[in-house]
């Protein structure tokens, strides 16, 4: 009966998401075309404000966050950081712009440009979307685009391990992100997210539950190299991982 209630509930969320996504998303493309850059970004977040706000009101998916003070305060507003997460889950992808006190800038695949609505009112906002099949064109954009986020203060998030991983997984830990921060001159603050914990990758059952957010000391990126510094965020996020949701580790 349980598993009932998530089904049921699930279902309406997805519902709740079909039903707001579209006038959103219609209202931010119009809105584009008279205001751009982070007059845009806020209002845009407000979908996704409504996405979490839904996903704990009608599947009981709370969160819990731990480490704020380890980032730069809304009055810095030229304190660049870039923000390298665990990826287990849509959830994340959701609630970090309503969660983060500065605009992100997020590194995606361009094939989410095309979902409708979705993908028409992101396509409006200053992000980095990307041709994974053009690996050296991709990495200019990334490089070029970033380091001009960074300069107007606007932090790139990236997820090092490039695909949502299942509960108690770890994926393969790529440079870029490193290499990002090196080139641009800014830290690297790790994040470990327990998202898997109430909606798991390719999945749309939501189960109720608290989704844990940790956020590192800003790591330096002066000096290192690319895959040294990715060692060391990947040690701190696995470790923070073990320890925020233990009973996914145990094996």
């Amino acid at each position: 009966m349980r598993r009932v209630g998530w089904v049921l509930r699930s279902g309406l969320f997805v519902l709740w998401m079909a039903a707001t996504v579209v006038p959103y998303g219609i209202a931010m493309v119009l809105l584009s075309i008279f205001v751009r850059g982070t007059r845009l970004y806020w209002p845009t977040m407000g979908w996704l404000r409504l996405t979490v706000w839904g996903a704990r009101m009608i599947c009981g998916v709370r969160h819990r966050m731990h480490g704020m003070n380890n980032l730069p305060t809304a009055a810095d507003s030229h304190a660049a950081v870039l923000l390298a997460s665990k990826h287990q889950s849509t959830w994340e992808t959701f609630a970090f712009p309503t969660l983060m006190p500065h605009p992100l800038a997020y590194v995606f695949k361009r094939e989410l440009l095309y979902i409708p609505f979705f993908g028409w009112a992101m396509g409006r906002l200053d992000m980095i979307h990307i041709d994974r099949s053009k690996r050296n064109e991709a990495w200019a954009r990334v490089a070029a685009q970033g380091k001009r986020l960074f300069a107007e203060g606007i932090w790139v998030i990236m997820f090092p391990e490039g695909t949502r991983t299942p509960r108690g997984g770890q994926g393969i830990y790529k440079s870029g992100a490193a290499r990002l921060a090196i080139e641009a001159g800014v830290p690297i603050v790790p994040i470990a997210a327990t998202s898997a914990r109430c909606w798991p990758r390719r999945s749309f059952l939501l189960r109720p539950g608290v989704v844990d957010i940790s956020i590192g000391r800003p790591i330096a990126s002066n000096g290192r190299q690319a895959d040294e510094l990715m060692r060391e965020v990947e040690a701190w996020i696995e470790a923070e991982m073990r320890r925020l949701d233990p009973d996914a580790y145990r094996s």
